[in-house]
Formats: structure tokens, C-alpha cells, sequence
């Protein structure tokens, strides 16, 4: 297995295609086919399903190929610092469930660090995409919840994705609205005072299972029920419809303004905040910092 290997692999699975891939190498596509399946042969399975749409990755191939993006940035790195000396920057990228205050520790990492020696990504999305995103090293760190619906079935999930959940806080469940809605005033509210109003969640796509749902106590009988992509049309649905998440407690008016409140929901249930991360990996001096700036809002927590 060599480098240039590596790169002809990566540079497929981005592109879909030998034929582009190959005009993206300047190399012959009989050349880097022939390549490619040597790789294979080492590796003793395919890393790539053929068909006449184009090449997509297989199970095993998606795992191979975010350990192969982790070598060659790495070498990257070292040709940078030792050999061609181009200063390249390092790079630090992150998966989350809509958690505005994960946003916030991402936002206080950046100011800490800069961009000037270093590129960040954030990656708000669906909770099977926060798990395959860090199980195929696209993502250092991934933040999501547990409680006692879910842990079951995502720990497994975790396990055979090669991951680990470090837990950092438990939260009490809280009603986030609109400050205008009604029922804002009131110190705790039942679940079913809130038949007469929209609860709203996340999308979670084609994995749209209870154990996935980003929001607690996702297996009751909702009257009125509306999903959503972003967290933007969330909150203007807060306004709009008085609509209800249910939520940490934790809130962030520097990013979500003002306008909002959470309320102390009527339930012994809590929830688990914390990340999940690879198994056989240690995780980087940005990803220390930024776990130790999540661990800051166990102090915010709602009680």
C-alpha cells in the first residue's frame, strides 16, 4: 500500500467515477484502474461497488476510506512542516444535533485559535449523519443525547461503528417556545397541556426512527406534529404557530436572540448530553478544547 494509492482511492470515492478521477490525477484510467484493484487485492475486499452509474463506496470501503483521509492529512501535514515547508493548515471538523449551545462552544474554539493556522468545519445535521460522519473520520467529535429510549439501541450503533459516547451532563427536559406563546409564564408544564400546540422536530430523512428523533419522548401520541430541516424555520415556527421543542434548557440569546424561553417540563425523564468519538483515535489539542467548552454549559444547566 502506498501514498500515492491512497490518493487515487480518496480522489475516486470524491469523484464517482474512474473516468473523472482519473482526468483529475492526469493519469490513464486504465492505469489507475489497474492501481486500484492491486490496492484491493492487498487489502482483501473491494472498496468500491461498480456499475454502469459510476463507483460508490462499499461498507468496508467507507471505513478505509476516512482512515485513508486521516493518513493523508497527516502526511500533509509533516510534508508541510519538514519537507515543502507550504505551511498547510491544520484542520478541525465537528458533527451535532441542532444544539445551539455546541454551536456556541464551536464558535468560542475558533475565536480562541483563529484561522489563520487552521480550518474548521461544523457540521448541524441528522443523527445517523453526526454517527457516519465520525465513523468515517469526516468529523473528529460528534454531539448528540442518550436516555433511557434510545441508549440501548444507539450503543450498539456506536459499537459497531468503532465509537465510544463520553457522557458530559445530564439534563431535566425543558418546553423551548416563543416567549409570546401562552404558556410562557407558567413554571412547569404537563405534556399534555401542549395537545393545543405544534411540537416541532428535526427531519431525520430516511432514518426517521423514534431512536433517532433529536427530540425526548418521541414515541408519544402528539396531536399536532411538524418537522423541520433547520433550526431557523424552527424558531419562526415558534412564532408563527406557537409551536414547542422539547430541549436541554440550555439557552444561547447571543445566537438565538431574545425572543425565546424554555419552560420545565413535568417528567422525571432526563437526558444525557455528550459526544461520541473513535474508538482507536486520541483526540486532538482542538478537540480537547473543544470538549472542555461543552463541559462549560453543565454549569448553565437548568435545574
Amino acid at each position: 500500500m502506498t501514498l500515492a494509492q491512497l490518493n487515487y482511492a480518496i480522489t475516486i470515492a470524491g469523484e464517482n467515477s474512474l473516468n473523472d478521477a482519473a482526468k483529475k490525477l492526469f493519469i490513464s484510467q486504465p492505469s489507475l484502474s489497474a492501481s486500484l484493484r492491486s490496492l484491493e487485492e492487498e487489502l482483501g475486499f473491494d472498496i468500491f461497488l461498480r456499475s454502469k452509474t459510476g463507483m460508490s463506496l462499499t461498507v468496508k470501503g467507507a471505513e478505509f476510506i476516512g482512515y485513508a483521509r486521516s493518513v493523508m492529512e497527516q502526511y500533509e501535514i509533516l510534508d508541510a512542516k519538514y519537507i515543502s515547508k507550504t505551511g498547510v493548515k491544520r484542520t478541525f471538523s465537528v458533527s451535532l444535533q441542532h444544539y445551539t449551545f455546541a454551536v456556541n462552544a464551536f464558535v468560542e474554539l475558533v475565536k480562541q485559535y483563529g484561522m489563520d493556522e487552521y480550518e474548521f468545519e461544523i457540521h448541524e445535521t441528522k443523527t445517523y449523519e453526526v454517527i457516519e460522519n465520525v465513523k468515517n473520520q469526516i468529523s473528529e467529535i460528534g454531539v448528540l443525547y442518550l436516555n433511557d429510549y434510545n441508549r440501548t439501541v444507539l450503543t450498539k450503533i456506536f459499537t459497531s461503528a468503532g465509537l465510544e459516547f463520553t457522557p458530559l451532563f445530564d439534563c431535566n427536559i425543558y418546553v423551548y417556545m416563543s416567549k409570546k406563546n401562552p404558556l410562557a409564564d407558567r413554571d412547569e408544564i404537563s405534556i399534555e397541556e401542549l395537545d393545543d400546540y405544534p411540537c416541532l422536530g428535526f427531519a431525520q430523512g430516511e432514518r426517521n426512527s423514534f431512536y433517532f428523533a433529536e427530540e425526548v419522548m418521541s414515541t408519544y401520541d402528539y396531536k399536532r406534529f411538524i418537522r423541520a430541516n433547520d433550526r431557523a424555520t424552527l424558531l419562526n415556527l415558534m412564532i408563527g404557530l406557537n409551536g414547542y421543542t422539547l430541549c436541554s434548557g440550555i439557552i444561547c440569546e447571543d445566537l438565538n436572540g431574545s425572543d425565546y424561553c424554555a419552560v420545565k417540563l413535568k417528567t422525571d425523564e432526563k437526558m444525557t448530553i455528550g459526544y461520541i468519538s473513535r474508538k482507536d483515535s486520541i483526540l486532538s489539542d482542538l478537540g480537547v478544547k473543544y470538549i472542555e467548552e461543552l463541559a462549560k454549559y453543565k454549569d448553565q444547566v437548568m435545574a
